[in-house]
């Protein structure tokens, strides 16, 4: 499951990296919520039923900001509603795994991977690097196959909740 900042929020984080950098695909760029591994067959039907089934959480700003690496990975930040992003990753989580399909237990470290050979003036420019605001309106299960991403299906955000 993850988010798409919006095509603004990545064509500004374009313009702030080097000409040189040596950059996974703009349309690829996502933040991951909840990781499965291989899920395949029946059993993506099985995920997109579960995730249907929960409950979908008001709309939360975020906003791509700072960076760091994990090894030679170069990765920009989050900020804004973090603690919203989480209790969608919890909950999602949560569902999942009484579904039968738990997820990393990893620590979260909310990020968006812009290269995988990141060099000093990446990083250096994601360092520095604010992005406008953005409302997550939506998430989405994807799926990679040979380093693509398919949509497979994409959930709103509740508009508004009863009883508030």
């Amino acid at each position: 499951m993850a988010v798409f900042p919006p095509p603004d929020a990545v064509r500004s984080l374009r313009r702030a990296l080097p000409a040189s950098a040596s950059l996974t695909r703009a349309e690829k760029w996502h933040v991951t919520v909840v990781f499965l591994g291989e899920v395949d067959g029946p059993r993506v039907d099985a995920v997109a039923e579960i995730l249907s089934g929960v409950a979908p959480p008001r709309p939360f700003g975020l906003r791509l900001a700072g960076g760091g690496r994990f090894g030679e990975v170069a990765w920009a930040g989050l900020d804004g509603d973090l603690d919203q992003l989480g209790a969608l990753r919890d909950e999602l989580r949560t569902a999942l795994a009484a579904g039968g399909f738990p997820s990393d237990e990893r620590p979260y470290n909310p990020h968006l991977t812009v290269s995988y050979h990141g060099d000093a003036a990446t990083r250096r420019a994601l360092a520095e690097f604010s992005g406008q605001p953005w409302e997550v309106a939506e998430f989405a299960l994807i799926r990679s196959r040979a380093g693509e991403y398919e949509q497979l299906r994409a959930w709103p955000m509740a508009r508004s909740r009863p009883g508030r």
